[in-house]
C-alpha cells in the first residue's frame, strides 16, 4: 500500500504540469506535505516511528538515608549484674551490626535508681564498645534515687530522703550531655529526632506516680519544633511512658498529659513516635498501634523484657529503625542470640 506522503508527492509532480488555476491547490497539498514531514507521526527516513517516550520513574534509593538501634529500659544498678550482662549483649550486636548505626538512641530507664555510681557503671560498660553517638531520654527510674535512704535501701517512709528531682535530672543530662534541659532535638543525617524527657517525679510533683509530666515549656517547645515538619519530612519522636488510649490524659505509668502531645502531633504527617516502659516482648504481642494520627511504636527491654528467648533463657530485646525518602523500616531485634525476631518488622511508607 503507498503511504501518505509518498501520495502527496506523485501528485504534486502531478499538478505542476497543469497550466492555469492550480496554484491555489498546490499550495495547499504543500502544506499537507509539510505536516507530514514535520508532525508528530513523522520520522526520519530509512527508520521506524518511534512511541512517544514514557516519564521516567525515580530510582528508589536502596541505602537508608538513617539506621539507628532504640534501646531502652536497660535498668542498670550497681545490686544487679543481670542487667550489666545484658546490656553487653546489646551493645556487642550494635557495635558488630552487618548493617549501618547511624546513632544510638537510650529510651529511658537507663539506670534503676538514677544514682551517680549507676550512671558511673554504664559509663563503664559503653566506653567498652565503638559506638556512633548516642542521645536519650529519660524514664521514670531515673528519678528513684529519692526512694534509697542513706544505707541505699528503698524507704518510702523517709522519701526523698534528702534529695531533690533536680539531682536526678542533673545526673541525667551531665551523662547524656545536654546542657540545661532533659530532652533535645538533633538532625542525624538531615532526619529529625526527637526526644521528649519527663522532667520531674514525685519529690517536685506528688501526683505524677509513674507517669511522664510534661511541662508546657516542654510542649510549647514540642510545638515549635514540628513546624520544620509542614513539608512533610518525617519526624522520629521518642518518649518513654506510653500513651492512654485517644481522647483521654494519662495517668500513672502514661503520658500524662496526652491530649495536648497529640494535638501537637496532628497537623502533621509522617509522624513516628517511639515508646518504651512496658516491658513487653516482641514475640507474639504486636508492637504498632495505628490509632493516631501518627505511628506509635512501642519498643520491648533491654534490661528487663518480659517472657524468654528462643534459646529459653532470659530475653534482651530492642529495636531497629531505617528511614528511607519513600518509607520507614522498623524491626524488633533479640541480642541474646543476634536474630531478628519473626512477625515483629513493619515497613510504612511515607505520604
Amino acid at each position: 500500500m503507498i503511504s501518505r506522503r509518498r501520495f502527496i508527492k506523485q501528485l504534486l509532480g502531478l499538478i505542476a504540469l497543469v497550466a492555469g488555476g492550480g496554484t491555489a491547490v498546490f499550495q495547499a497539498l504543500k502544506q499537507e506535505e509539510f505536516k507530514a514531514e514535520s508532525g508528530p507521526e513523522a520520522a526520519p527516513a530509512g527508520q521506524p516511528e518511534e512511541a512517544p517516550s514514557e516519564k521516567a520513574v525515580p530510582e528508589i534509593p536502596k541505602e537508608p538515608l538513617l539506621s539507628f538501634f532504640l534501646l531502652s529500659d536497660m535498668h542498670i544498678s550497681v545490686d544487679d549484674s543481670t542487667m550489666t550482662d545484658k546490656l553487653h549483649l546489646a551493645l556487642k550486636d550494635v557495635s558488630d551490626f552487618d548493617s549501618p548505626v547511624d546513632t544510638v538512641i537510650l529510651g529511658g530507664d537507663l539506670t534503676d535508681f538514677g544514682r551517680e555510681s549507676d550512671y558511673k557503671l554504664l559509663r563503664r560498660i559503653m566506653d567498652e564498645y565503638k559506638l556512633p553517638k548516642v542521645y536519650g531520654n529519660m524514664g521514670n527510674h531515673d528519678y528513684y534515687d529519692i526512694w534509697l535512704n542513706a544505707n541505699g535501701h528503698f524507704s518510702t517512709e523517709t522519701m526523698p530522703n534528702g534529695k531533690t528531682d533536680a539531682m536526678s535530672r542533673k545526673r541525667f543530662q551531665q551523662f547524656i550531655g545536654y546542657k540545661d534541659l532533659p530532652y533535645i532535638d538533633v538532625w542525624v543525617n538531615d532526619v529529625h529526632l526527637i526526644l521528649v524527657s519527663q522532667e520531674l517525679y514525685v519529690q517536685e510533683k506528688a501526683d505524677v506516680g509513674e507517669g511522664a509530666w510534661y511541662s508546657d515549656q516542654q510542649l510549647d517547645w514540642l510545638a515549635e519544633t514540628m513546624k520544620v515538619h509542614k513539608d512533610g519530612r518525617p519526624a522520629i519522636v521518642f518518649i518513654h511512658q506510653p500513651l492512654p488510649e485517644p481522647g483521654t490524659d494519662g495517668g500513672t505509668h502514661r503520658l500524662i498529659r496526652a491530649t495536648r502531645f497529640r494535638e501537637i502531633l496532628e497537623p502533621y504527617r509522617n509522624v513516628f513516635v517511639l515508646s518504651g516502659h512496658t516491658h513487653r516482648s516482641f514475640v507474639g504481642e504486636d508492637h504498632y498501634n495505628t490509632q493516631n494520627t501518627f505511628h506509635w511504636f512501642n519498643n520491648a527491654s533491654v534490661g528487663r523484657t518480659r517472657g524468654t528467648s528462643a534459646s529459653g533463657g532470659a530475653s534482651a530485646q530492642g529495636m531497629y529503625v531505617q528511614v528511607y525518602p519513600h518509607q520507614v523500616v522498623v524491626r524488633g531485634r533479640e541480642f541474646t542470640d543476634r536474630s531478628w525476631i519473626d512477625k515483629a518488622e513493619w515497613t510504612v511508607p511515607l505520604v
